[in-house]
């Protein structure tokens, strides 16, 4: 390690310190991470500069740096199953009436495809306001590598059924599933929390003597659950100042110049749909500028980590603290908007690749018939995502085939995959929450 990576390291230990010297008690966590958000990226910036954009350079003070934002994301992923068991169980028996669940799923579920469908029609009008098509593109040897890779798991998804997928969806082992052992294991310690509070419920009912304990057996557990939620979250300045330093100080400045048509229309088009969480917000009475001052910090997780599943415990902590969202509704909310209907992996992404490389092969991709059928697979495959696991890439390799499309453009992209990730991230995760706080002001009867 040469003496530029020690003294960069030590510069960072410096950033670690000052944001835990800046930690008092009338600082919010929202300012806290948006002050780790800039620091971050000011010093990726700083370790490009000095080592002249070589990632080799770079990667011995990355290895220590990394660090903090590893183990803030395994804590994360330690405490997903338990926080989602816990809190669907708690829920569950709380319930004053069975049906209301069946409410509580449908209008969360109804709100992320409606939103999902809408994100595909903005992904295809962004691309063709900014002219994009695949036409010309040429890829290198990585894209060609990754192509090839693609081409492989592409049979996975091209006869996944939604049949197939519901069956998923089921759990066959629920131990296996607590160790995330599938892609739809979520779903499926989802369905078991259900189908146990279901049960304790009913027991509660048929011997009330038991009542109490189970209760208050549940409570005791809910309440452990959210202090140790809340000792991670006190993390999440140091995570974020180590999840963005990576990101930054990793980026190809050449690569996103290439693309950055690409790039900028993407983020046009998460732009709108971030506007589009707001109307609806406002159309079922909710304040939308309150709404994302209070999940700005899970926003910036979910944009420094790339992935929905890891927000889950933010996810559900702060709909339930800060958007007094019921637990029921929270927990539900959380885990199918990680799986179910992303706005931006599911949406907008396979709508824009699918507009992109229609020309290709002959296909007007203004023609009715050719939007309405990509809205329609879009809308399915939204719930087959989860199935398969891979977030946006597996998204595109159900739509592109089931157009009739090449999944080369897929790979072309490669090289600006990370950058676009991380706002797709965050418009999944808003997809998510809008769904709960609009729920909870649409189900009322029987949720507490």
């Amino acid at each position: 390690m040469s003496v530029l990576n020690v003294i960069s390291i030590a510069i960072f230990i410096a950033l670690l310190f000052g944001l835990y010297k800046l930690k008092k008690p009338d600082t919010s966590l929202a300012k806290q991470v948006f002050i780790a958000l800039v620091l971050g990226a000011v010093y990726g910036f700083f370790l490009q500069l000095i080592h002249g954009g070589d990632l080799d350079q770079i990667r011995p003070t990355l290895v220590w740096t990394d660090l903090p934002g590893d183990i803030y994301v395994s804590l994360l992923r330690m405490i997903i199953m338990p926080l989602v068991l816990v809190t669907m169980i708690a829920a569950v028996v709380k319930l004053h009436e069975v049906a209301a669940l069946g409410k509580i799923g449908g209008s969360v579920i109804g709100i992320l495809v409606f939103t999902t469908m809408i994100a595909a029609l903005v992904g295809i009008l962004v691309t063709t306001v900014f002219g994009l098509s695949a036409e010309g593109m040429v890829g290198g040897e990585r894209e060609l590598a990754r192509a090839a890779v693609l081409e492989t798991r592409a049979p996975v998804v091209e006869n996944l059924t939604i049949a197939q997928t519901i069956v998923n969806f089921v759990p066959r082992n629920i131990f296996a599933d607590l160790t995330d052992a599938r892609s739809t294991s979520i779903i499926a310690v989802v369905i078991f929390g259900m189908l146990f509070g279901l049960a304790a419920l009913l027991v509660s009912r048929e011997k009330p003597e038991y009542a109490e304990r189970i209760k208050g057996g549940t409570d005791t557990i809910q309440a452990i659950i959210m202090r140790l939620v809340k000792i991670i979250m006190s993390l999440t300045p140091y995570g974020i100042l180590s999840l963005v330093t990576y990101v930054v100080a990793s980026s190809n400045g050449g690569d996103i110049l290439n693309l950055i048509g690409f790039v900028i229309a993407s983020y046009v088009a998460i732009a709108i749909m971030f506007a589009v969480h707001g109307l609806l917000l406002s159309l079922s009475g909710n304040n939308p500028m309150e709404f994302y001052r209070k999940i700005w910090p899970v926003l910036t997780f979910a944009f420094a980590t790339r992935s929905s599943a890891a927000t889950i415990p933010l996810n559900i902590r702060t709909q339930i603290e800060e958007l007094k969202v019921p637990p029921s509704i929270a927990s539900l909310s959380a885990s199918f908007g990680a799986t179910i209907g992303q706005n931006g992996c599911a949406g907008i992404y396979p709508a824009m690749l699918a507009v992109m490389a229609a020309p290709t092969v002959g296909i007007d991709p203004l023609a009715p018939g050719f939007i309405l059928t990509l809205v329609a697979i879009i809308t399915i495959s939204s719930f087959g995502v989860a199935g398969v696991g891979g977030g946006a890439t597996f998204a595109a390799l159900i739509v592109l085939p089931a157009m009739g499309l090449p999944i080369e453009l897929v790979a072309l992209l490669i090289s600006i995959e990370p950058l676009i990730d991380m706002g797709r991230t965050a418009l999944n995760v808003s997809g998510a929450m809008t769904s709960g706080k609009i729920t909870s002001r649409i189900v009322t009867e029987g949720v507490s």
